[in-house]
């Protein structure tokens, strides 16, 4: 059986990973007859949303603690992810992309990934194994592969023209597509869709892009 790693970045699309397209992802994983392995790092989240009013808390949460009430308490530390016992790896999108797994939420294409992120992700492309990422977690794919590769990676987050933009800029190719299609770089094994990043979008619609998404990384494995 293929196993699968899910990165999550916390609970809550404003502060953490976006439960819907986490969900889907298991579902999904399970549904093509692999494994999800649950992986979160172990800290602080950059702060906590009230999801009701969208205001900002005094709370303090950590990113992993939060990560369990998606994965049913069954995840790892990021820092214990090896990526010789994965076949693949998906990241759910969700503000904990931009807040939690980098800084890219305040500093945009000049953002800092969380090196327990950028580590898994160098062993996993140099191991030619293939990654799937959702919603905006693809925004970070031109700094992940920064050192990894001089060709531009292939990748979409919807049809934000804004967010293309930056994209286009830090060195990715941005490609708009459907909120239930998926975009693939063959030649870097990566495969992208929107999620929710589309103002179109609808459950069914993210459900089908990533059960796209899962089989066509399966097929790469």
């Amino acid at each position: 059986m293929k196993r699968i790693g899910v990165v999550l970045s916390g609970c809550g699309v404003f502060d953490g990973a976006e439960i819907h397209e986490s969900v889907l992802t298991l579902l999904a994983i399970e549904r093509a007859g692999a494994q999800a392995i649950c992986f979160a790092p172990d800290k602080q989240q950059l702060h906590v949303i009230n999801h009701l009013s969208g205001e900002t808390t005094t709370e303090k949460r950590n990113v992993l603690v939060e990560s369990a009430r998606i994965a049913r308490g069954k995840v790892s530390a990021l820092a214990d992810a090896d990526p010789t016992a994965l076949d693949a790896l998906v990241l759910p999108g969700g503000f904990g992309v931009a807040k939690n797994l980098s800084d890219f939420a305040t500093q945009g294409s000049d953002c800092l990934i969380e090196p327990e992120l950028s580590q898994l992700i160098q062993k996993m492309y140099k191991a030619g194994k293939p990654t799937g990422f959702i919603c905006i977690a693809p925004a970070l794919l031109p700094k992940l592969f920064k050192n990894l590769t001089d060709q531009p990676v292939r990748l979409t987050i919807g049809n934000d023209s804004h967010l293309a933009a930056m994209i286009e800029k830090a060195g990715g190719q941005h490609v708009i597509c459907a909120t239930d299609a998926m975009v693939v770089d063959s030649q870097h094994k990566v495969v992208t869709t929107p999620g929710y990043m589309r103002e179109d979008a609808s459950i069914a619609g993210v459900a089908q892009g990533i059960d796209a998404l899962v089989k066509k990384v399966l097929e790469l494995t």
